[in-house]
């Protein structure tokens, strides 16, 4: 498949839904009947991206804008705060999208997201594209090398694990910023800069992940490196400048926790996380998935985009985000009443989320 273009710079798109000769008959028929649907499920709605994009991004800065400027402590600021950690969140999970977006499909969207959404939070979608092209590999998926699957990294019951994750995550913001703010270090010897782009590129919690380096991945890095870099800079310069008091950095610290703790409480529900750590089937794969259809209140707040029908989405990759809703009453209204897809319903974050936490056992 060709690649994708972001920025200039060409990233494989993560699509890895074409129907395999070795599927469960279950699979293969869920497959099937999406592909012989009435309906293109696959068709891209651009202007439905662009105004999800535009919304979030416009009230994301507007909030942090607010939450940026008022006094510390104001009601202005506490109201601007949760406002601006959840649609800074928001805008910040079409990272996924584009991600999965083709090879030449809408790369003015692509650009407009790295440039005005990826470089000003520090989260450019190459530092994302290739694990989670890994994630959803049958090579890796549950695994070690599978930078996506909690249970690599918290071992959900053990409480030594628990905190050694909570710590991690409220450090990443600081561990992302000292990353791009220290580009030019990376590059005082080639073992530094390998050893960089291999275990420091990634936005995953997986200390443990290896970056695998396309020379495609290689451009797409250091064509965001430099405006990240810049943008990093920035931040700490404007303070000793005297144009940002020095409050602005704590305040944004903690605007970026908030924003990777509703990350991480979503990714704790993505996958049921049962996998011991060796590679599994696509039918494992599957069902270790999850398809939340019901509407309660922190599905909603921690699956922006629809992407809480989360175990279709591994099934189909490459379907836009928009379809996946209309595809999933499809399927539930087309297989059999014995398809196993109907037991990928869950009926809401906390059942999932609970057993990630506390274990399975």
């Amino acid at each position: 498949m060709a690649n994708s273009t972001v920025g200039g710079t060409l990233i494989a798109p993560v699509q890895v839904d074409a129907i395999e000769d070795d599927e469960i008959g279950w699979i293969r028929e869920a497959r099937q009947a999406i592909r012989q649907a009435p309906t293109d499920y696959f068709k891209v709605s651009p202007a439905r991206y662009w105004i999800d994009f535009l919304v979030s991004i416009a009230s994301a800065y507007l909030a942090a804008g607010i939450y940026l400027s008022f006094p510390l402590g104001s009601w202005q600021q506490l109201v601007a705060f949760p406002l601006a950690a959840f649609w800074l969140y928001r805008m910040g999970s079409l990272i996924h999208e584009v991600c999965h977006l083709g090879a030449h499909e809408m790369p003015l969207f692509k650009l407009a997201w790295n440039a005005l959404g990826g470089v000003m939070t520090l989260t450019p979608s190459p530092f994302f594209t290739r694990h989670h092209r890994d994630h959803h590999s049958r090579r890796y998926y549950g695994t070690p090398e599978d930078p996506e699957y909690v249970a690599n990294v918290m071992e959900g019951g053990n409480l030594a694990s628990i905190v050694g994750y909570t710590i991690h995550v409220l450090a990443f913001p600081g561990l992302v910023f000292l990353r791009f703010l220290l580009v030019p270090l990376t590059f005082i010897h080639p073992a530094v800069r390998e050893w960089t782009l291999r275990k420091a590129s990634s936005l995953t919690l997986n200390r443990r992940y290896d970056r695998k380096l396309t020379a495609a991945d290689r451009r797409a890095i250091l064509a965001v490196e430099i405006p990240c870099f810049l943008r990093a800079l920035l931040i700490p310069l404007l303070v000793v400048m005297g144009l940002n008091p020095w409050t602005r950095i704590p305040l944004l610290y903690a605007l970026a926790v908030a924003t990777v703790i509703l990350n991480q409480l979503r990714q704790l529900a993505d996958h049921h996380f049962e996998g011991d750590g060796n590679r599994v089937d696509i039918e494992a794969h599957i069902l270790d998935s999850c398809n939340f259809t019901s509407n309660d209140p922190l599905t909603l707040l921690f699956f922006p985009f629809s992407i809480r029908y989360h175990a279709l989405h591994h099934l189909f990759p490459s379907m836009p985000y928009h379809n996946l809703k209309r595809a999933h009453e499809y399927l539930a209204a087309t297989l059999p009443a014995d398809s196993p897809y109907h037991t990928l319903d869950r009926p809401g974050w906390w059942s999932v989320a609970r057993r990630t936490i506390l274990g399975h056992a």
